[in-house]
């Protein structure tokens, strides 16, 4: 098995020209051939080994998406060493925390900003192993132990000029540790999960297996590389095909990226799908009512098409494509040809829609043990509302309680220095466990719901909250939903506003308010909600059916904790938060009811 050492490699000399990766510095985009790429690689690799670092030893990376992260990545792996990602997010705890889990000894760093966080992080006691700070831009003076990136890359340059390549990466194998990924830790610490560079190379060939890209594709990257979707999907394997990264300046820049890059594949999650067919449904509703007759025409025409090609759909396709899908497909740069969806689940319905659009949607299914994608959709048959088949060299058993089991190549180590939960993760013939309710339907993979997810009533009635919480999330009004109610007596739930169609909304009937928290208390907004609720909730059993809500003042966010940094809720954080919301909901004449 070859290293991902040696799979870029063989990319860089089958194009050494070829653009590699494409970024905007002072609003100019940059750009980095294949070549460049790996002479960049060893150059740090160099500046990596003189600093003390060997093969075994731990690297950080605490940087936003950058193609600093890309070469120090695979630089550290040059080394024999092992990457240790850090999403920038992160508390200075959080980081001392993983500095001392995985034995870190140099990090690489972002901004000042960053830094700032590792020297309070270097406060804490179990982080004396750490002695090189690099930062990759900065305008503050360096104190002991740091150095700047330039000065660290040039100093790698004349080293390769004089000795040539590091000799440390065509030592690296398939069963060489590549990274210690730490989990999102949604309860109590995070467990750092290993990964081999044949558990890498592994998954990423067994997703190209399904989605094949092409040298002359090009990505636009936004997820954060600090997650293993992101770089084993938007990095290792666009890498290993040859084609083009473009890094995404941040996420609140990503729909003028995606005009300016033209991207032809994209990695997501479906929070950034939902906002797209949101944004569409905003617009279609603020459009005058010929407009709005066009698009259910064309909405209803595709719906046809994905259930049977007729001579009526054949004829009325063309127009009806160029007149409203083409516009949605030119606002994401007009080339997409697929777009690759994981880390969360998909709603049906935003799949459905974006099919229609034009915009196919591979959706997928993993984890961070299995390196990480377990399941993914064909390109040539993509089945929206299931996550594909499994991969190559890749088992699975749906356990007795529904629970979905994992077996191959891509399955993790174990956990760092965790012995125990390693041995609780696995059952007695090496299946991991995911935690994730499952089933297969004519070969393709359907996830339910998480284990840990399902509500089980004070009743005994078991409730599955996505697809109620997707149906919720239709209502142009609902932004998401967040469904409550284990050991309860009913169901009931969190509610966060469009806040845009609410205010337009609340404008037409003439409402008053002077902050969001008091907008989303008046009546009639209540009222409002109580009908969305009923409205999208009609094909629902009545006890998976909240019966009472609060809406929420303010979005989710990073910053507060209640997102994670692929933009999935954390709901304990949510529930933690709105305690006392979620109280008066089960008390007695209290809370908006449905």
């Amino acid at each position: 098995m070859p290293s991902m050492l040696t799979l870029i490699h063989q990319s860089t000399e089958r194009q050494p020209e070829h653009l590699a990766l494409r970024w905007k510095e002072d609003g100019v985009y940059q750009s980095m051939s294949y070549g460049e790429l790996w002479t960049q690689i060893q150059s740090a690799a160099h500046a990596l080994q003189e600093i003390g670092v060997r093969p075994t030893s731990k690297v950080a990376i605490l940087a936003n998406n950058c193609p600093q992260w890309t070469v120090s990545d695979l630089a550290i792996m040059a080394c024999g060493a092992v990457t240790v990602p850090i999403y920038p997010t992160v508390t200075p705890q959080q980081v001392a925390y993983i500095l001392q889990n995985a034995d870190v000894e140099v990090i690489l760093v972002e901004n000042d900003e960053l830094a700032e966080k590792v020297r309070q992080a270097l406060e804490e006691p179990g982080t004396e192993q750490l002695h090189t700070v690099v930062v990759i831009r900065t305008t503050s003076r360096l104190g002991a132990g740091q150095m700047h990136w330039q000065e660290f890359l040039l100093r790698g340059r004349a080293l390769l000029a004089a000795a040539g390549e590091v000799s440390t990466w065509r030592a690296v194998t398939g069963d060489t540790l590549a990274t210690i990924v730490h989990t999102s830790g949604t309860t109590g610490n995070p467990k750092g999960v290993m990964l081999t560079h044949r558990n890498l190379v592994d998954n990423a060939q067994g997703v190209l297996a399904y989605v094949p890209v092409r040298p002359e594709d090009i990505t636009l990257s936004y997820l954060p590389l600090s997650h293993i979707f992101e770089r084993t999907c938007g990095q290792f394997g666009m890498l290993i095909a040859g084609a083009t990264i473009c890094f995404a300046e941040s996420l609140n820049t990503i729909t003028t990226n995606l005009v300016e890059v033209r991207p032809t594949l994209m990695t997501s999650v479906p929070r950034l799908f939902e906002k797209i067919y949101d944004g569409v449904m905003k617009n279609v509703q603020a459009s005058p009512p010929l407009r709005q007759k066009i698009f259910r025409l064309a909405l209803k025409i595709g719906q046809q098409r994905l259930e049977r090609e007729t001579l009526l759909t054949k004829l009325l396709h063309p127009l009806l494509d160029k007149l409203v899908w083409s516009t949605i497909r030119e606002r994401m740069g007009g080339r997409i040809r697929l777009l690759v969806s994981g880390g969360a689940a998909l709603s049906p319905t935003v799949g459905e829609f974006l099919k229609i659009a034009g915009l196919n949607v591979c959706e997928g299914y993993g984890m961070t043990e299995t390196a990480p994608v377990v399941s993914c959709n064909p390109t040539h048959d993509l089945r929206v509302g299931t996550v594909g088949q499994v991969l190559r060299n890749t088992e699975i058993k749906i356990a007795a309680d529904g629970e979905l089991l994992v077996r191959g190549t891509s399955v993790m180590l174990g956990y760092y220095k965790d012995e125990e939960a390693t041995r609780k993760s696995f059952d007695e013939e090496g299946f991991l466990y995911t935690g994730d309710i499952a089933e297969v339907v004519d070969g393709y993979l359907r996830i339910i719901e998480r284990k840990k997810n399902i509500l089980v009533l004070a009743t005994g009635k078991n409730v599955a909250p996505f697809p109620i919480e997707a149906a919720m999330s239709r209502s142009p009004f609902i932004s998401q939903a967040v469904l409550i109610g284990d050991k309860r007596k009913y169901v009931s739930a969190l509610l966060v506003p469009d806040f845009d169609n609410l205010k337009a909304w609340a404008a037409e009937q003439g409402l008053s308010y002077s902050s969001n928290a008091e907008l989303v208390a008046t009546p009639q907004v209540q009222v409002l909600f109580a009908s969305e609720v009923k409205r999208e909730l009609l094909s629902f059993a009545d006890y998976e059916k909240p019966k009472k809500f609060t809406v929420l003042p303010s979005e989710l966010s990073m910053e507060n904790g209640q997102l994670t940094a692929t933009l999935k809720v954390r709901t304990h954080v949510l529930t933690v938060h709105y305690q006392q919301e979620i109280e008066a909901m089960y008390a007695e004449g209290t809370s908006q009811a449905v």
